[in-house]
């Protein structure tokens, strides 16, 4: 129905305020047409029109502004206000363009339908920036809005917008010629093809051919994207004064089934005003924008003869923003996992080559790091470490029992010193001693020398089921001293180990270790101990450099 103030068109009694509440179903619109608007003042806390949304105390008021409003009524550096629809009645003028901006003195709404921001159809909301003015304001022809030029001004104002307004390549070059096709082609004094469709590029036009009754230029993007805008110009040519006054607009996805282009809440094809001469550009803008892979520009007017250069104004669609945005480092990951299993594989390869046949400790067992690491390891993982290398001619070798690998003297090949404080062995030890050889008796090379086969290994005589349950204790003579220098080629201190059997073992001893035997003395349960608290056994230490003597 028809909504009016009391007592309209008659007199109407003072102070009065009319409230009117219209429900529609959510998710429609409500489209207000305004026979007449008549504000007797500018005193909008007297006379005013104010439109709210929503029922009750939670309702917010929407700030609209009339056709008429400038930019010189709001002294605010940045507002936002919204604008009606049907502004292109107002017989205000306007100066400027986007992206530079409108003079000052310029109606708000009027310049918001010009760059492109608002339907002049529906209206919508508009975010206002004002700055400093500029020398002069071009004018041109938008949206069915001429802008005339300007001069100097002490400031200007302009439009907040979503930034998807950019160029997609018609005229850059990143649309290829083979991206751009027609109806037809006109061969007249050269070819006006389709890739001569480009805004700003020499040369000829697009142009069908005379008998071409439906024609149509058409882009192909490659892929969907966001269609904001077209512009377009004619011929560019003195000589050929063609231009496209109308034009429809049609969109695809597939290249196979076609839509025109229509505005919002309507039911009719939009016709866009063209251009009206040869040589200016003029700009139209997609209100809804357009999501299409394909575009097709319809000539339905033209001057003289269809003559058409164009540039579309867009973005990409978010949603493939975002993918890219979660493939791209997908894409860098699986890369970088397949180089690094390339390489592992390779480096892989080459240890198994240069490995083959031997049995070898780990390669991170053989660092200077390990090595350091296991001083200040418990002595139970200590000795349970395996400290000796086997080579395959020597695994070869081992068919009995009996046989015995051979030693390599290399560093770090017997076990460290243990931690200092640790008294405990592990596993206690039923082995004696060997009796060592008669004095006199010198073996150039103790530790390399073959061993028997019928010995099982250099410590591992059992001793008697009915023996003791440690080792014969060893006493060491405390009072040996050395009587060599400090070289290894000068002769060692002998020292004799005291012990209960028939022999006396003979050992040797570093010329810098000062007076300390080469082997601790156990902890006897029962006997005396003759050694300090904090020997064990142990392995005899390994030097870098061999003794050339022993005795």
């Amino acid at each position: 129905g028809t909504l009016s103030s009391l007592g309209y068109p008659g007199t109407y009694p003072n102070n009065t305020v009319c409230e009117w509440e219209i429900s529609v179903p959510r998710g429609n619109r409500i489209h207000f047409r305004f026979a007449e608007l008549d504000i007797e003042d500018r005193d909008c806390q007297v006379n005013y029109l104010r439109l709210h949304n929503g029922i009750g105390p939670e309702r917010s008021e929407i700030d609209l502004i009339t056709c008429l409003d400038k930019g010189t009524d709001f002294p605010e550096a940045e507002f936002s206000k919204y604008c009606p629809a049907g502004c292109l009645t107002s017989s205000e003028g306007i100066s400027g363009t986007m992206p530079n901006g409108y003079r000052e003195s310029s109606p708000l709404c009027v310049a918001a339908i010009h760059a492109g921001v608002v339907s002049n159809a529906v209206g919508g909301r508009i975010s206002v920036v004002s700055s400093k003015g500029i020398p002069h304001y071009e004018g041109t022809l938008a949206n069915n809005v001429t802008s005339t030029g300007g001069t100097l001004s002490d400031s200007l104002f302009t439009f907040r917008t979503n930034g998807c307004y950019g160029t997609l390549g018609l005229e850059s070059g990143g649309v290829a010629d083979t991206q751009l096709s027609a109806s037809s082609v006109w061969e007249w004094h050269g070819e006006w093809a389709a890739s001569g469709a480009r805004l700003k590029k020499a040369g000829l036009a697009w142009a069908p051919s005379q008998s071409d009754q439906q024609p149509w230029l058409q882009i192909d993007l490659k892929r969907e994207k966001k269609i904001t805008g077209i512009i377009t110009t004619g011929s560019t040519w003195r000589e050929y004064l063609y231009y496209v006054s109308a034009y429809r607009v049609l969109y695809s996805n597939d290249g196979q089934q076609w839509y025109i282009y229509r505005e919002a809440n309507s039911t009719q094809d939009k016709i866009f005003q063209g251009n009206v001469n040869h040589l200016d550009e003029v700009r139209n803008n997609f209100i809804p924008p357009i999501s299409s892979r394909f575009v097709r520009i319809n000539p339905t007017l033209w001057h003289q003869r269809i003559a058409l250069k164009l540039e579309l104004l867009g973005c990409q669609i978010p949603a493939d923003v975002a993918l890219a945005a979660v493939l791209v480092p997908v894409v860098v990951m699986v890369l970088t996992a397949l180089i690094l299993i390339v390489v592992c594989a390779c480096h892989w390869r080459n240890r198994k080559k240069s490995s083959e046949g031997t049995y070898d400790l780990p390669h991170w067992d053989r660092t200077d790091w390990w090595k350091s690491m296991k001083q200040l390891l418990p002595s139970k993982m200590v000795e349970t470490e395996d400290s000796i290398r086997y080579s395959s001619s020597e695994v070869g070798r081992l068919t009995g029992r009996g046989v015995v690998p051979r030693l390599h003297a290399e560093p770090a090949e017997y076990a460290q010193p243990l931690v200092s404080g640790v008294t405990t062995l592990g596993a206690r030890s039923t082995f004696k001693p060997d009796e060592g050889p008669d004095p006199g008796y010198s073996d150039p090379d103790l530790y390399d020398a073959p061993i028997s086969p019928d010995v099982y290994h250099a410590y591992a005589e059992p001793l008697p089921a009915s023996g003791s349950e440690y080792a014969t204790p060893i006493v060491v003579d405390m009072g040996c001293h050395p009587s060599g220098g400090p070289s290894l080629n000068q002769p060692t201190t002998v020292c004799s180990f005291m012990g209960a059997g028939p022999a006396s073992l003979l050992t040797r001893t570093e010329s810098s270790q000062s007076g300390r035997s080469a082997y601790d003395t156990p902890k006897n349960a029962t006997g005396p101990v003759t050694a300090t608290e904090d020997l064990t056994y142990q392995v005899p230490q390994s030097s870098t450099q061999k003794a050339t003597g022993q005795s």
